[in-house]
């Protein structure tokens, strides 16, 4: 969210730089052998997956304001506020001052920043219904597009926000630029799959219900097979 210190009136520019990746598990395998010298096989050991926090889409919502550096000809400049969503503080400033380029012509080098702030939701733990308003270059164009998501925070809805985009556009983070954010009231929302979960008798079936059994009485093998399905 941006505004001038002169005027009410608020533009939105955000910020998407998020690379996308996938952590993987690995097998580690080891040959042993006898003290005869006969091979017995190989062991597969399977390690943990754990999953590198950097290859996570985490967006997190700055708040930053700032100005092009006071001249003789200009000594008092204007004070611009952006609300921006980044994975952090070295890219939200980035993308600040790409923006303020194209406002007044003011660079990093050019330029002051006055605050930097990091914004949180204040009910994290109640699910609630996003908006998002928002436009991307595809490889012919430049398109305008309105989402819905269904998450406990903002930086959760606009992660699921690049997620998708990445998913079904084949849209690159970097060409994303989120107009604004909403939070919708249940009469606001229009995507289907969003109006199908305000249903109050809203029921999950249970697929696979494993009978739950005494930790002495568990074994490896058993000879009848268990029964799953819910009586």
């Amino acid at each position: 969210l941006c505004s001038s210190s002169s005027s009410n009136t608020y533009r939105d520019f955000p910020l998407g730089c998020v690379p996308f990746g996938f952590g993987s598990s690995r097998l580690q395998s080891r040959s042993t052998h006898s003290p005869s010298g006969h091979h017995r096989g190989a062991e597969v050991k399977m390690v943990k997956f754990v999953a590198d926090p950097s290859c996570q889409a985490k967006m997190h919502q700055y708040q930053i304001v700032g100005r092009a550096a006071p001249t003789p000809k200009n000594p008092v400049p204007k004070i611009y506020r952006m609300r921006l969503f980044a994975k952090n503080t070295v890219l939200a400033k980035s993308r600040f001052w790409y923006f303020m380029k194209k406002l007044n012509k003011a660079k990093k080098s050019g330029g002051e920043l006055l605050a930097v702030n990091e914004l949180f939701d204040k009910g994290p733990t109640k699910v609630k219904n996003y908006g998002i308003w928002l436009r991307y270059e595809s490889r012919t164009n430049t398109h305008n597009m309105y989402k819905e998501f269904r998450d406990v925070t903002i930086n959760g809805a606009v992660s699921q926000m690049y997620s998708e985009m990445a998913g079904r556009h084949r849209a690159h983070p970097n060409t994303i630029q989120s107009i604004n954010t909403a939070t919708l009231k249940a009469s606001e929302c229009k995507r289907d799959h969003i109006l199908e979960m305000h249903d109050g008798k809203l029921k999950f079936p249970i697929i696979r219900k494993m009978p739950l059994v005494a930790k002495k009485m568990r074994s490896t093998f058993q000879a009848r097979r268990p029964m799953t399905f819910v009586r």
